[in-house]
């Protein structure tokens, strides 16, 4: 059968209420919600005694966060995700000099300078380019997609991700350097880098990490400060150190032990009396898990599995290779985020500053977080038309 022409005006028209139907991945969108009420939830929990007389202090800042993220998301979801490779050298360069302009306009604070004063907020380009170094990658890695398999490509692109985590790193900020080389290896894996490039890699980690932790120290060359050091080791034995290193986390695995099936609620002393450190930013997750026990820590890492299981269904939908890099990068982000911050509050991993997305209080982690989301609202939202289009073709 010969194929109808659709008059123009038409096929626009009935194009636009699809469109607003498929704008936002609802599940995807439930998530980020869910994430954010528990967040507002905790954060009045852990805070309400911080401030005399402004109890709601840092819920409404967190809440001005969040709704500021809300309309970056919607922006981003109506954009075309695949004009920014056309940026990607321009994001590459911005990435890179935002986060070295911090040694120049970032004050020290608790031996590290990762933050820039701003009017209403401080703002960490490290942050930010989490995100931009995801989508950078991703059009690199989509300018050398016939030649992905080969060792050159593997190196470009793991030196683009290195360049900018080791200025990350001497800031210092191991956990966010952590995430970078975590977005590099993501991209390389969905972009279909060989296993033996993993391999070789990996082997050049562990070389990397013994010279850090043992080669060099022992030759009078620390590379890491000795606190970084301690809190990479303390975890394994948190008991041997309670006063100092292990001190954070045998706080926080009691606060999460007390809440038991439902939590303590209003008796939750470790939070209320100030037991628990950073307990609004690193360790929310204890807070969460004091105060509404078993019931709410499962709460949030059920939302937490939507958000990861809609990025990884975005990544097998969308339209190019550009999307699914980009959806894959971001996922692996979060995953990894996620990972790390809840570990670290049960004792798993070390404590390395990574907040958990869309949970810690913090401007510049729930602004990028609804950037990423945008990010993927969009890939998914022309993913979706894409098929449609494509299924009024056949149809016709």
């Amino acid at each position: 059968m010969s194929a109808t022409p659709v008059p123009a005006g038409a096929e626009l028209g009935d194009l636009a209420p699809r469109r607003l139907r498929l704008r936002f991945d609802p599940l995807l969108t439930l998530s980020v919600l869910g994430l954010v009420a528990c967040s507002l939830v905790a954060v009045a929990t852990a805070t309400s005694d911080d401030i005399a007389g402004q109890p709601n202090y840092y819920v409404y800042r967190q809440a001005g966060y969040a709704a500021v993220g809300l309309v970056l998301m919607a922006v981003l979801a109506r954009l075309d995700y695949s004009r920014l490779r056309e940026l990607r050298y321009g994001l590459y360069a911005t990435m890179i000099a935002s986060i070295a302009l911090v040694f120049l306009l970032a004050g020290a604070t608790r031996g590290s300078k990762r933050w820039i004063e701003l009017p209403l907020f401080t703002f960490q380009p490290s942050e930010l380019g989490k995100l931009l170094l995801i989508v950078t990658l991703a059009g690199f890695a989509v300018d050398r997609a016939r030649r992905l398999g080969g060792r050159e490509s593997t190196a470009r692109l793991m030196l683009l991700g290195l360049a900018p985590a080791m200025l990350v790193m001497a800031q210092p900020d191991l956990g966010t350097a952590l995430v970078y080389v975590i977005i590099a290896l993501a991209v390389l894996f969905v972009a279909g880098a060989p296993w033996r490039h993993f391999a070789g890699l990996g082997v050049l980690g562990a070389v990397a990490i013994a010279l850090v932790l043992v080669a060099a120290p022992a030759a009078g060359v620390p590379v890491l400060k000795q606190y970084q050091a301690d809190r990479l080791t303390a975890f394994l034995n948190p008991s041997e150190n309670p006063g100092q290193e292990g001190y954070q986390q045998l706080q926080s695995r009691i606060a999460i032990g007390s809440g038991e099936k439902t939590g303590r609620g209003e008796l939750a002393t470790q939070t209320r009396l100030d037991f628990l450190p950073e307990e609004h930013t690193d360790f929310i997750f204890a807070v969460v898990g004091e105060t509404y026990g078993f019931a709410g820590a499962a709460l949030v890492l059920s939302l937490y599995a939507l958000l990861i299981w809609r990025g990884l269904h975005i990544l097998t939908q969308a339209k190019n290779l550009f999307g699914a890099l980009i959806a894959g990068g971001i996922t692996a982000m979060l995953l990894f985020q996620i990972f790390v911050n809840v570990g670290m509050t049960v004792g798993i991993a070390p404590i390395t500053g990574v907040p958990a997305p869309l949970l810690s209080f913090g401007g510049s982690s729930m602004l990028v977080t609804f950037l990423a989301v945008g990010l993927l609202q969009s890939i998914s939202v022309q993913a979706r038309e894409s098929a449609a289009m494509k299924g009024r073709a056949t149809l016709f």
